[in-house]
């Protein structure tokens, strides 16, 4: 059972660099910039967690005034698990009061699924913070991005194979199309909502009001 305001920390995953700041793979990024605009909570460089991070009181119309800590990796996705471990042991918070945010094919754009724990699911980053964290028992909010086109047809299976995973590279890491941006600040407002919820009414009521929420365009 998840106990109301438990989450402490909050990472929101990407990758590092102008080249990659408003592609579909950083949307995690993207909702903690909101968090931190929204709560006040200044964003900079930290070399002990080998990321970007703030820390500060949640806000006033919250439960608690305890500490929030946000935390943007620039590790690169792959190896996100050694910026959120870093922070984590320096705070000496366990997995469970860490919540991701990060981006997910399997969801359309506009619709968003929180949940307690699970695989990674294909996810790079959350492949490797499992593996340094040592357990996939941690909170987790995927924003969906969708799939993109599908790969052409091919001569054989390896070439199908091929074109289907350069698809999929080229859309996680491109850019939102005109329509998408129109929408992306809704997006943003319902991931800040939903996380608004999370510390002040407990992760499984969160879970209740928001995964049947969705942004349509």
């Amino acid at each position: 059972m998840f106990e109301t305001q438990s989450i402490s920390l909050i990472v929101g995953l990407g990758n590092p660099g102008a080249e990659y700041e408003r592609t579909r793979h950083n949307i995690g990024f993207m909702a903690i910039d909101r968090l931190a605009t929204s709560w006040s909570i200044s964003l900079g460089k930290e070399k002990r967690f080998y990321g970007i991070f703030g820390e500060g009181r949640r806000s006033s119309r919250l439960a608690s005034s305890g500490k929030i800590r946000l935390l943007k990796p620039t590790t690169y996705m792959n190896v996100s698990g050694q910026s959120v471990r870093a922070c984590a042991d320096w705070f000496k918070g366990n997995p469970e009061n860490i919540l991701v945010i990060y981006d997910d094919m399997d969801l359309p754009l506009g619709k968003l699924r929180l949940r307690p724990s699970g695989s990674a699911g294909g996810h790079n980053g959350m492949k490797s913070i499992i593996s340094h964290l040592g357990t996939q028992n941690f909170p987790r909010l995927r924003l969906g991005i969708g799939r993109g086109g599908k790969a052409d047809s091919a001569d054989n299976n390896t070439a199908i194979a091929s074109k289907a995973n350069q698809n999929v590279t080229n859309h996680v890491l491109g850019g939102f199309s005109a329509t998408e941006n129109k929408v992306l600040p809704e997006i943003l407002n319902l991931a800040e909502s939903t996380v608004t919820s999370i510390l002040a009414d407990g992760l499984e009521k969160a879970m209740s009001l928001h995964n049947s929420r969705s942004i349509d365009f």
